[in-house]
């Protein structure tokens, strides 16, 4: 059975084994080192597993340019987003070109390697308008960006480690695993979902219209670095947990976590969470209405309309859009405007942001919003007064 095929046609494979004869990597340790932080140390694992393909390494000028510019690679394949590493600059010029350095955590773990072929500074002005569509540092992708070093270096790189990811380590499935699983599935079309909030009604509503039309469902929560104010990863998945044990149907799920970093890039963002779903195996993926947006930067149908910039056969992954859904007092279930005819006064609906601020209050959200089991997961995580000590949303 043939799956999707991953963008670029091959998927990466950049794991370093000793072993493999044909590997060119650092025949020693080498004696300089970077360290990443925790956005740097998802984006090497998402290189190294090959859920960024045909990314090999972090992105050269050319390709940083390509993507800010015409959001595609120097190749022609679709690309949104820069994938870059960031260096003092002092150190870049310390090095040689073809050097191998280690790539480490801040506890001095080595988990990468890089072969360094370039170093290039950037403009955070430019950056931020491209991708960002502001220089505002109200919007915290803008304000994390400001924050990084003033030079870039760019090369192959080697993954050595896996993430310590504690209670969801089960869940940390490369494209590989994913694959493996659709195709022992006989899934031909494989429809994927991501969010950031906790899994509420109206996800619900789409995932069981989806599995009306798909042969499976691949949920596949964003468990990266994301704003202080939005719910830790751990609560998320345990209400993804608790929705799958009690209302899926298990054979037409998979349940995986995607170990990247948010980057609240809006649009750009909508088409890089596809491209990544795409190599993880799935046919169609589910865009969200403001889709990666935060604090009002975003117009709520952009994510839908960047899409048509981007020939579907290069694209590969199709995009699937819903209306916005609610629940309707009078049709007493869930809806959009496609189906439901009702006055605006009978829909009862509820945003990220507003369920985040209901939790901060201490209040319980109603069945209509949350089912029940997820409730209560809700209200004994202690939300209530992380989230109002956190910064709010902008």
């Amino acid at each position: 059975m043939t799956l999707i095929p991953p963008h670029g046609l091959k998927l990466v494979d950049r794991r370093y084994r000793r072993n493999r004869e044909f590997q060119d990597g650092p025949r020693t340790e080498p004696k300089k080192s970077v360290v990443l932080d925790r956005s740097l140390l998802q984006d090497l694992w998402l290189i190294g597993t090959g859920a960024y393909s045909p990314l090999t390494g972090f992105m050269s000028s050319k390709e940083y340019t390509e993507v800010l510019e015409h959001m595609h690679l120097p190749s022609g394949w679709p690309w949104t987003l820069p994938i870059v590493l960031d260096v003092d600059r002092a150190f870049a010029r310390s090095l040689r070109e073809g050097e191998w350095i280690a790539l480490k955590t801040p506890r001095g773990t080595r988990v990468g390697y890089m072969q360094v072929r370039e170093w290039f500074t950037w403009d955070p002005e430019t950056h931020a308008r491209a991708v960002f569509q502001t220089t505002s540092l109200r919007h915290p992708g803008v304000a994390a960006l400001k924050a990084r070093r003033d030079t870039f270096l760019a090369g192959p790189v080697y993954l050595t480690g896996r993430p310590g990811t504690g209670r969801y380590q089960q869940y940390l499935l490369e494209p590989r695993d994913t694959r493996r699983i659709f195709r022992s599935r006989r899934w031909r079309t494989v429809v994927a979902f991501q969010t950031r909030n906790p899994i509420h009604r109206a996800h619900e509503y789409i995932h069981r219209v989806c599995l009306e039309i798909f042969d499976g469902l691949f949920l596949h929560p964003l468990m990266g670095v994301t704003k202080p104010d939005d719910i830790p990863a751990p609560v998320r998945l345990r209400c993804y947990e608790t929705l799958i044990r009690h209302y899926y149907p298990r054979n037409r799920v998979v349940l995986g976590v995607l170990l990247s970093p948010m980057r609240y890039a809006g649009p750009r963002e909508a088409v890089h969470h596809a491209i990544v779903r795409k190599n993880y195996g799935a046919t169609h993926f589910i865009v969200g209405r403001d889709h990666a947006g935060v604090g009002g930067f975003y117009h709520p149908q952009a994510a839908r309309r960047i899409f048509k910039a981007f020939e579907p056969d290069r694209l590969g992954i199709t995009p699937v859009f819903f209306d916005e859904v609610f629940y309707c007092r009078k049709c007493e279930t869930h809806a959009t405007a496609r189906t439901c005819g009702h006055d605006a006064g009978y829909h009862l609906k509820l945003s990220g942001t507003e369920m985040r601020e209901l939790l901060a209050a201490g209040h319980t959200p109603p069945p209509e919003i949350t089912r029940p089991e997820v409730a209560r997961i809700l209200a004994r995580a202690g939300l209530s007064g992380r989230l109002r000590s956190s910064t709010p949303s902008p």
